[in-house]
Order: C-alpha cells, then structure tokens, then sequence
C-alpha cells in the first residue's frame, strides 16, 4: 500500500504538503490521540487538540478517539456519555472496567464532537507500585513517591498501554491502530507500548520541553548557550530528573517525533537529542467574514465597549481624547520573563518618553492581562465604574428633559430660549455629578487587591519605570490580573471580543514553542508584535516577505541584547502610534488576510504527513511511502503588498502632529485589488528546504 505523495498544490496559502484523499484508508485504522488536557484545560494544548478536532474528524469519522484523564466535574458538563461506536474498542474498555477500573467514553461537546475515552486514575492507584516496577524494569527510570503529578501520568499511561494491548488483540491485523501523545505527561503510555511491544504506530509531539521552560524562567540566555548545558545536572538540580527521563524516553521510543515550530525543534535537538521528523504548526479554526468590513464593524463595537471601561477607569483624571487612544494588550500564563513582560514594561517607559517629547496628542492605554493571586476587586476600580454610571444615568435623565421641552417649543412654532430650556434643577443635578468625578488620587495601575503586592514582578517594575497614570504620562498602565469573562462587573467582556477591540497585541516573548496570542491577533485582524524566538514569528518570517507590512512586527529577540530588543519593540509601537486611522485600517485588513496561512485546513496536513511516516516505520510491509517523493515541503510566501511604499517610513508621517483629512492622500490602495494580486503572486511555490541554485532563484523570481 504505497503512500506516494502529491507536491502539487492548488489551494490558496501556506505550506501545505498535501496527498491524495483516497491514499490513506482511514477505514482500515484506528487514530487515537493523547494528552492529559483533553476534556481539562490547563494551558495552549487544549486550544490545540480542540481546535484541531474537527477537521481530524471529518478525515477520520467514528475511527478517530481522544484519550485523557477523567474529571467528574469536567465530564458532566463537557461531554454526553455514550458508548464507542467500534465494538473491538467497547470490549477492550469492558476488559478494564472487569478489572476494577472506571474508564468512562462520550462525545466531547466541542466543534467535531470527537469521542472521548477518559480514564479514572484513582480507580486504578491501587496498581501504581506494580506500574512503577514495570518501568524501572523496563527503561530504569524511578518515580519519586512525592510528585503526584509524575505518579498520576504513569497511572493513565499503564491504563492507555493496557487499553492497547487488548485493542490490538482483539483487532488482530486490521485495522491498524496509530497513537498520537503530546508532552511529557501521556510519554508513560508511549513507553510502556513500546516495551511491551504493542503493534501501535506511536507519534509523540512536544509543544514544549520540560527543561527549557525551567531554564528560560531562571533568566538563562538560553537560545545562545544551548550547546554548552549540562542537560542531567541542570534538570537534577531543579529536582525534575524523572520527569525529563520521561520526556526524553517518550522522544527516542516514538515511531515519529514531532515539534510545533522550528525553534522547537533546535532546542529539542540539544535537550531531548533527537531530530524533529515533522514540525506540526499550530492552527486554529478560521472563519471567513463575506464582507471585508464585517470584521472592521466587530472591531469598532468591541472597541467602544472598552472605551467605556477606561471612561469608568480614569474618571477625574480623563484629559486625553479617547478618540486619539491606542489599546495595546499582553496576555497569557503569568511569566514575567517568558513572556517578555520585563522588556515590554521598559519599551513602554522609553515611549511614554517618546510620545511626551513629541508632545503626541496620541494617548496608548495598555492591558496587562495576567493571572495572579488576588482576593478582590481594587474599591476604587468598581467605585470608577459606578461612577460612570451614574454621570452616564445624569446625561440621559437630562437629555430626555432637553429632548422634550425643545419639541414642544418647536411644535408651537417657537425657536426655544436656550437659557430657559434648562431649569434650576437641571444644572444643580449636573453640578452634582462633576463634583462626583472629583477624584485626589492617581487612577489604580491594577484592577484588584494583590495578595504579594510588593513583590509582584509587574508592580516592582511599574514602579521602577515610574509609570503610575499621572496626567502627563501618554502611557497608561492596567494590570486586570484574572482572565477576561463576560460576567465580569468590572470588565464584562470575553477574551475573543476584547481583542478584536484593541488596536495592537505585544507579546515580545522570550520562550514561546508557538504563541496562540498573536496568532488569534491576526485570525482577528489585530496588528501584533511577536519575536524571533516564539514559534509563531519564525513562521510568519519564514512565509510573509514582510511581516510588518501586514501588522506582524518581529522583535529579534536572538540575536541582538535585550537593550536592543527594547530599543526596536519601542521604535515598533512609536511607529504605530504614528499611523493615522486610515493607516490602521488598511493594515488590519492586511493582517486579516493572513489568517489563511493559520487555517487547521492546510496546518493540519502536517499532522496527516506525521501519521504516514509512522505507519510506514511501524507496518513497513503494509505502508511504504514512496521513496522518490523528497521530504521537502513546498508552498507559498506571501508577497509584500502592492500599495506598501519601499521604505516603511515612507508610508507614516514624520512627525505625530497630523489630521485624519490628510489620510486621503497618504496610500493608493484598494483592498479587493491587492488581496487578488496577493493570490496571483503566491501561486509560485518556493521551498522550505534547501534546493539547487535554479529552482531558488524561479522561486524567488516569483515573489
């Protein structure tokens, strides 16, 4: 059954290796796919597996199974229990439940409605001492009686192992079964399928290795030393040995090993000492607006909506023109350094600086969206809204007074007397509502009481830079440490709304394998600022000639130090607050173009590129791929737009005093226009991989 593979490409954007639909017989297998975050949110790989669901099962139908851990709370309100569709894998389940343990199976109440196969790991604690034997034995790795977290992997992983070995048995030679786990904590199934020599093609993807995590969060230059760490003694000393035994056994057993971006995959390379096979990007689930401006309408009500909270917010302090107000946000797990909140509160300093010496009239109101420990709302944060409210409550009573008494007069044929139209009690009420905007203090730099406020990272250095909202700062700072929901009464918005109304997302990140954020920034059409050192800005450098040109503005974060770095994301946002609107317009629609090359429907092949080599590796005699098919991925690059000046300073004013009328004369540009000249331009393909001297040069020609 060869697995020759199709080059050609027909479809719009990415790079895409793609294959004939009929070349893999999905009816002859079995695809499950494993983590401990299936059903259990705890970090980006679930928005991974979710995301990805659908189209996994509109390729595989009822023969595709999430694996994971069982949660009762989780499973009464995500998933409608049933029973798996397949009767070899209800009998393999039925084994397990005979043996006391409580495996519990449903559709996953997502978009795809995948099964879930959810295994109760204290139903089976009582087997942890023999499983903890089994993989001594059979790879010599111990597990300390302390880490829960290690011991509860083992557990799911020996249940999964188990699960397999009466699956395959009870299938016989068909169908085939390929098992796909992410990260460390399903790398005890893998392990223990291989030792036991299960007929199971295995694929593992890490998302992240365990140590360089550690290692970034330490303040280690990272990127630059990874040839000289002492891989053993750096994860012995931070007491996660056993842990990354486990990743690095689960690495070197897998059948393929794949990484979620480039960057990734050198680290892997130097910590877990295995090349990537497949790099799978990240994708998530793109819909398409019919109209261009649908989403430029979405960005103006969310805006607005955010305009209101930082009314409520800055009450007695609101001199600057919200009109002329930039919304810039960072989010995501609390990471100081990770994130690159440390040299994005020192860039926002040295703009503040910038915007003040060049008496802007441009304000840049800045989210700082971070989970930390609180116990409350900030008083003076709900008092602010509150009283907005209420001012908005005054204007409207008197509004409907005004209103009223200017129609009577104008039913009787009556200019009215504007002295008169309002009474005595009219401004005695107005009165009373400004003196209620009076306010002595500064506006809160966070949103709620911090239970480690003077040692918080992001407070320590909001005061080290000094930016505390006064009325001469042009940047204003708002730590909201709690993820954003709709319930809120402070800012009731959801994550996705609150995007689309900000202007620009800065995540100038120091260890990112991919980087969701930015990625939902541009499926959004919100100009963002990434790094050379996240997965996602090596992919836009590697497929957009110019990433800023379409609102992707790339931090070098590698090769430069961190005073450069902060220099450039300064200049960056400096720059941005130079574009006039209709600037930002045009760039968000450019930005929302690229939001094809993010689209499961074309990342996922990769996924399907992964699988093939590992039935390949595991059933040689059932599946060869064909050996004259090269490697190499081919696709497309997005061009620079058409209407995009040479230099990009040509394209903003030289200084930030100008009005919108001039906005007129400032580009030639037509959307429709440019995005079909962006679609004849990328059909020449070029490839990621190194080719001979001619075929580079037609590829470049091209773009």
């Amino acid at each position: 059954m060869p697995l020759t593979r199709s080059l050609s490409m027909s479809s719009l954007s990415g790079v895409l290796p793609q294959w004939e639909d009929h070349e893999l017989p999905v009816d002859d297998l079995l695809l499950f796919e494993t983590s401990w975050e299936v059903t259990n949110k705890v970090g980006g790989i679930c928005t991974v597996i979710q995301t990805k669901a659908k189209i996994t099962v509109d390729e595989w139908g009822d023969n595709y199974y999430m694996m994971g851990p069982y949660f009762e709370h989780n499973f009464q309100t995500q998933v409608e229990g049933c029973e798996p569709p397949h009767p070899a894998v209800g009998k393999a389940l039925e084994v397990l439940r005979n043996n006391g343990c409580q495996v519990h199976c449903g559709r996953w109440l997502i978009e795809g409605s995948p099964y879930v196969i959810l295994f109760d790991i204290a139903s089976a604690a009582w087997n942890l001492d023999l499983w903890k034997g089994d993989l001594w034995q059979s790879c010599r790795i111990g597990l300390p009686y302390h880490d829960r977290e290690a011991n509860d992997a083992l557990i799911m992983g020996a249940l999964i192992a188990w699960f397999f070995k009466e699956l395959t048995d009870e299938l016989g030679d068909r169908p085939n079964v390929v098992g796909h786990f992410h990260e460390w904590q399903a790398g005890p199934g893998l392990i223990l399928c291989r030792s036991r020599r299960i007929p199971v093609a295995t694929v593992f993807t890490t998302h992240a290795t365990l140590l360089g995590r550690y290692l970034c969060a330490g303040n280690a230059d990272f990127y630059n030393n990874l040839h000289t760490f002492n891989i053993d003694k750096e994860a012995g000393e931070r007491q996660i040995y056993h842990r990354y035994c486990l990743e690095r056994a689960a690495v070197h057993c897998a059948h393929v090993f794949t990484t979620v971006s480039q960057i990734t995959a050198v680290e892997a390379a130097h910590v877990l000492h295995r090349q990537a096979d497949v790099v799978t990007p990240n994708g998530l689930n793109v819909k398409k607006f019919s109209a261009i401006h649908e989403f430029q309408n979405l960005h103006s009500t969310s805006k607005s909506r955010i305009q209101e909270f930082v009314r409520g917010h800055f009450y007695g302090h609101l001199d600057f023109n919200l009109d002329k107000t930039l919304f810039f946000f960072i989010a995501g797990r609390y990471e100081f350094s990770n994130k690159g909140a440390d040299i994005f509160l020192e860039s926002l300093s040295r703009l503040n600086y910038l915007l003040r010496v060049h008496r802007s009239d441009v304000t840049v109101v800045v989210f700082f969206i971070m989970p930390a420990k609180t116990n409350n709302f900030n008083v003076e944060s709900l008092k602010g809204q509150a009283v907005r409210k209420q001012l908005w409550d005054t204007a409207h009573s008197v509004k409907e007074k005004f209103g009223k008494r200017l129609y009577d007069s104008l039913l009787k044929g009556q200019i009215p007397d504007m002295n008169a139209i309002l009474d005595r009690d009219d401004f005695t009420i107005m009165k009373r509502a400004i003196f209620a905007t009076q306010r002595h203090s500064l506006p809160p730099v966070t949103t709620h009481n911090m239970l480690d406020d003077a040692t918080d990272p992001i407070l320590t250095n909001v005061r080290r830079v000094g930016l505390f909202n006064d009325r001469s700062d042009r940047v204003k700072i708002i730590f909201h440490p709690e993820f954003l929901s709709s319930t809120s009464p402070l800012l009731p918005m959801d994550y996705d709304d609150f995007v689309r109304g900000c202007n620009l997302g800065v995540f100038p990140s120091y260890y990112e394998p991919w980087g969701y954020t930015p990625g939902e920034c541009t499926v959004m059409g919100i100009p963002s600022v990434t790094t050379n050192l996240s997965g996602f800005g090596c992919f836009m450098e590697e497929h957009v000639s110019d990433p800023s040109a379409y609102g992707i503005y790339i931090v070098d974060r590698r090769f430069r130090s961190a005073d450069d770095s902060c220099n450039q994301l300064t200049q960056f946002m400096f720059s941005f607050c130079q574009q006039s609107r209709r600037q930002r317009i045009i760039q968000r629609n450019r930005t929302e173009r690229l939001s094809e090359l993010l689209d499961w429907r074309y990342l996922g092949r990769f996924y399907i590129h992964a699988r093939h080599q590992a039935l390949s590796k595991a059933f040689p005699d059932k599946f060869k791929e064909d050996p004259m098919a090269p490697l190499q991925a081919e696709g497309f690059r997005y061009p620079r737009p058409y209407s995009v000046p040479p230099s990009p300073s040509a394209s903003l004013h030289s200084t930030p005093h100008h009005s919108d009328e001039e906005d007129e004369e400032d580009e030639l540009y037509d959307e429709d226009l440019e995005a079909e000249r962006d679609r004849l331009n990328i059909k020449a393909p070029f490839v990621l991989t190194p080719v001979s001297k001619k075929k580079k040069k037609h590829g470049e020609a091209g773009n």
